[in-house]
């Protein structure tokens, strides 16, 4: 819908980026909204925007009542979906978001999984996952700091379905792999608040306490006879490491289950494109490039490889934005260096090679 920006509320997602007056966009598409951003838009005297229906959380916008502009267009809102139009990914996205931030709550307050209910809503959006890759490397854009954990396990079973589905695992494989991404982080609800909502550095008993909530996610999903016992292994495992690094119990790679494995590099990967309360979010391209020089011994190489293969695949023809601000779009990706393309960039059309401009990296995949 295209809205005033006196309007616009926190967590509403762009849908087209907005333009200026110069070449650059002010803000790039699937930004989320917060004050800063509102207040940008204002100085800028930018009359409307173009939003999604639903805000990053998964709950509708409402939109604020307009601010008195005669020059600014009316508010144009989209038709909401009738009950045979079927939800866009994003939406089904979303609002499987809100449904875990509620089961979440509900698990806090000592109530059982209702594994039914979650696979009512997930399995549609793991289906729709396996034929979305460009909407599975967008997943980032879409968690604020406030809504981190929520976004954090529906994005994380949403890459696990997608890689387990280009990898070659079956359709019932690939759903169980995916409903154990979910999960995986469902023991965090057993966690005390003031450690989860701490802001600065863990202390090492803090964090021994957050590592046991792998244990705790499968003790809550231990006894429910429709995952499986390799989806089980794979929320116990998925912080475990190749190399005997990982927790809880410290395995090695001869003693863990590929699942797992699989669930471990979504969950890493998404957590490090993602903006959280201590850290900031890196972009896709920088994230694969740290995987593939300092985890490569800790995660399993054929999910990375397909991670780099689909990312590459993904990549070509969008635009970015590069750390010394200029934005360019991806030519070509080389096998052999899928963090490092080949670019052009938007304002004289030069060819960069990334993998000769070690002083750059991709900061911003922009569409």
């Amino acid at each position: 819908m295209r809205v005033h920006p006196s309007q616009l509320v926190p967590g509403c997602i762009l849908t087209k980026e907005v333009m200026g007056r110069t070449k650059r966009p002010i803000i790039p598409k699937n930004t989320v909204i917060h004050h800063t951003h509102i207040h940008v838009l204002h100085n800028f005297l930018i009359s409307s925007v173009d939003v999604a229906a639903k805000l990053s959380d998964g709950s509708r916008y409402m939109p604020l009542e307009k601010m008195e502009d005669p020059e600014s267009p009316a508010i144009s809102p989209e038709t909401p979906p009738s009950a045979e139009e079927p939800l866009s990914f994003q939406e089904q996205y979303l609002e499987a978001v809100q449904q875990y931030k509620q089961w979440y709550a509900n698990w806090r307050s000592g109530a059982p999984i209702d594994i039914q209910q979650i696979r009512t809503i997930m399995v549609p959006l793991l289906e729709g996952a396996v034929e979305s890759r460009r909407e599975v490397f967008l997943l980032h854009h879409y968690s604020s700091e406030q809504e981190y954990p929520y976004h954090h396990s529906v994005a994380t079973a949403v890459i696990s379905t997608f890689l387990a589905a280009k990898m070659g695992h079956t359709y019932g494989e690939w759903i169980q792999i995916g409903l154990a991404g979910l999960l995986s982080d469902a023991g965090m609800a057993k966690i005390d608040n003031r450690i989860l909502n701490k802001e600065e550095s863990l202390d090492e008993q803090e964090f021994e306490e957050v590592k046991k909530h792998a244990a705790y996610s499968y003790r809550l999903v231990e006894s429910i006879p429709s995952l499986s016992i390799s989806a089980k292994l794979a929320i116990l495992q998925h912080h475990e490491r190749l190399d005997g690094s990982g927790y809880p119990l410290g395995l090695n790679q001869d003693k863990l289950h590929p699942f797992g494995q699989i669930i471990a590099l979504s969950d890493m990967y998404h957590a490090m494109t993602s903006e959280r309360v201590y850290r900031d979010k890196h972009s896709p391209f920088k994230v694969l490039e740290e995987i593939l020089q300092e985890q490569f011994g800790r995660y399993d190489h054929k999910v990375i490889q397909v991670l780099a293969k689909e990312l590459a695949s993904y990549s070509t023809g969008s635009k970015v934005k590069l750390s010394n601000g200029q934005e360019a779009e991806v030519m070509f990706v080389e096998t052999n260096h899928p963090a490092r393309p080949m670019l052009r960039t938007k304002e004289n059309g030069e060819i960069v090679h990334l993998k000769e401009r070690l002083d750059l990296h991709i900061e911003e995949i922009i569409d």
